[in-house]
């Protein structure tokens, strides 16, 4: 499975964010499902995540959350804010 891609309309996330600006980025948590919706997924922990970003985001917080799917089962959410330096 490839990495996450950053790219928002043809452009990378550093480009569309001002320094100083904040970007929040959630995805699958470290102990989030193998596959959502019959897909294959990547997890994350929050320092994975933020690496992905480069050295231009610094992480402020992150924060992990469990979600009950409409089916029953959970799945672990990953949240991180970071701010452009």
């Amino acid at each position: 499975m490839s990495q996450i891609n950053l790219n928002v309309g043809g452009m990378t996330c550093g480009s569309c964010v001002k320094h100083g600006g904040y970007v929040i980025m959630s995805t699958f948590g470290p102990e989030g499902p193998e596959k959502c919706s019959g897909l294959e997924v990547v997890c994350y922990d929050a320092e994975r995540l933020h690496d992905e970003f480069g050295k231009t985001f610094k992480l402020i917080q992150s924060s992990t959350e469990l979600y009950k799917t409409p089916m029953g089962s959970t799945q672990q959410f990953l949240y991180c804010f970071c701010r452009m330096e």
